[in-house]
């Protein structure tokens, strides 16, 4: 049965799977780093593709902006067969040590979002990457030399919230950066069986009224978009 939203068939989605937000962003990806890459949705500009790296199946899956638009495209993905799932996307930081085009590999995710708390009712939760593929992405990090940070991040809702920066009040406890989607991935990819992780580009401090030059934010998203495909590849054979 096609889902909903990634209105992919079961065989369409390979097993490793880059999740951006930003539907231009995964026809970029797709574009410049995957072999004879093919669509398989563009419903809603979820853009999805399938294509290779160094001949290993890859799909790079648009999953909007949010927890809701994320989870819905998690939970689906998982009936259509993904089995390791990492967002590659932006965060703002909360310190000036942090500069683009520096990379911040998840470790946690502090949950301020609204589809953690529906999903657990309200119940406590800690939602942590899978250790395998943190320990890939880090690893693919140091031998690419680029320079990351290791580290609890912060998932919000409101981007625009009229409270001053809620987010940075978790720095002192060890937050260094804020975004929108991953508390929800690395819920659902624990309670659907899948394996998930987060490599993010730094492309502005919390507050500030611009993101950085362009050309900084390209060159971090190329950045974790090659550790998240060559930790797929350490992954893949080392044996999933």
């Amino acid at each position: 049965m096609t889902p909903l939203h990634v209105r992919g068939r079961p065989g369409d989605v390979a097993p490793y799977v880059l999740l951006p937000g930003d539907p231009g962003r995964a026809q970029w990806i797709a574009e410049h780093f995957l072999e004879n890459p093919k669509p398989y949705t563009t419903y809603r500009s979820l853009l999805g593709f399938t294509g290779t790296y160094k001949g290993l199946p890859v799909s790079v899956q648009t999953t909007g902006m949010g927890c809701p638009s994320t989870a819905i495209v998690v939970e689906e993905l998982a009936q259509l067969g993904a089995k390791v799932l990492v967002r590659v996307g932006t965060c703002g930081v909360f310190s000036e040590t942090l500069k683009a085009p520096e990379l911040v590999v998840a470790q946690a995710s502090i949950p301020l979002d609204g589809t953690t708390r529906q999903y657990l009712g309200g119940k406590p939760y800690a939602p942590v990457p899978d250790y395998a593929v943190l320990e890939q992405l880090v690893g693919a990090a140091r031998r690419l030399a680029y320079p990351h940070h290791v580290g609890i991040i912060v998932t919000e809702d409101a981007f625009y919230s009229p409270l001053e920066h809620h987010g940075q009040a978790m720095a002192p406890f060890g937050a260094l950066a804020a975004e929108m989607e991953s508390s929800a991935l690395f819920l659902i990819a624990k309670m659907r069986g899948m394996k998930a992780g987060a490599v993010l580009a730094v492309v502005n401090k919390v507050g500030d009224a611009q993101f950085v030059a362009p050309e900084l934010i390209q060159e971090g998203v190329n950045r974790m978009t090659r550790v998240a495909l060559e930790a797929f590849v350490q992954m893949e054979n080392q044996g999933g």
